[in-house]
C-alpha cells in the first residue's frame, strides 16, 4: 500500500508567542530565537531524504522552511492554505485582551465550541475540514516519499487530532511547541501518529552572542 511520510513542524518562535498575542493570519516574522530555532532544525533535518518541503505563506513558516530547504537544494512550496486558523476580531490581542474585552468569545474560545466564529475568523470545524484536506491533498502526490509541511500551531493540534482520533473538544495534553518534528504516516485511510514533539535538536544552549540569521 502506497503510504506517504511527513513531518510537520510548528515555525520557530516570534516575538508575539513571547508576548502571548494572537497571529492567526498576520504576518508576524521570526524573531532571534525562532531564527536559530530554525536554523538547530535544518542541520537536524538534513539528512532526511525529504523529496518536497510545502509551506504557509506567513513569513514565519516560510522562514522556518528555508532553513530546513537548504540543506537539500528544495524550493518551498508556498500553500496558503495551511495558514493559521483566521481568527478576525481576535488577531492582535492577547489572551488578557481577549478575557477583559470579550469575556463570552473567550469563553466559547477557551472551551473548543467547534461552530463559534470570531468576528472575521473562523470556526474550529471549518479550519479542520481546510487542514484535513489539504494536508491529504499534498500527501497523495508523494506516494511512497518523505515531506515536510511547514505551519503553525493550529495547525499541529488540527494533524495530531486527526492521527490519533482526539475530538476537537478534547483537552489538548499535548505539545505544540515552536520548531519542534512532528511525524506522521498517510495513506488513503487516513492519518497515523508516528513520533510528536521532538526537540532534541533544540536542548543545546543558544549561544548568547547568536545573532539573527
Amino acid at each position: 500500500m502506497d503510504a506517504t511520510r511527513l513531518i510537520a513542524v510548528r515555525h520557530g518562535e516570534t516575538e508575539w508567542n513571547v508576548d502571548t498575542r494572537i497571529q492567526g493570519q498576520l504576518d508576524i516574522g521570526l524573531n532571534a530565537t525562532g531564527h536559530w530555532q530554525a536554523t538547530q532544525l535544518g542541520r537536524a533535518l538534513a539528512d532526511e531524504p525529504i523529496g518536497a518541503i510545502y509551506a504557509s505563506d506567513l513569513s514565519r513558516a516560510w522562514q522556518t522552511a528555508q532553513a530546513i530547504a537548504g540543506a537539500h537544494g528544495l524550493q518551498v512550496v508556498a500553500e496558503p492554505r495551511l495558514r493559521e486558523r483566521a481568527f478576525g476580531q481576535f488577531e492582535g490581542r492577547t489572551f488578557a485582551d481577549i478575557d477583559a474585552e470579550l469575556p463570552e468569545e473567550a469563553r466559547r474560545w477557551r472551551t473548543r465550541d467547534p461552530h463559534f466564529e470570531p468576528e472575521g475568523g473562523e470556526s474550529l470545524l471549518r479550519f479542520r475540514g481546510r487542514i484535513t484536506d489539504v494536508a491529504a491533498e499534498l500527501a497523495a502526490r508523494h506516494p511512497n516519499e518523505l515531506i515536510v509541511l511547514v505551519a503553525h500551531g493550529g495547525v499541529m493540534d488540527v494533524l495530531y487530532r486527526a492521527a490519533t482520533g482526539q475530538e476537537l473538544q478534547a483537552p489538548r495534553t499535548w505539545h505544540l511547541g515552536n520548531a519542534a518534528v512532528n511525524r506522521l504516516l498517510w495513506t488513503p485511510q487516513g492519518f497515523a501518529l508516528v513520533g510528536w514533539g521532538d526537540t532534541a535538536h533544540l536542548d543545546q544552549e543558544r549561544p548568547l552572542d547568536e545573532t539573527t540569521a
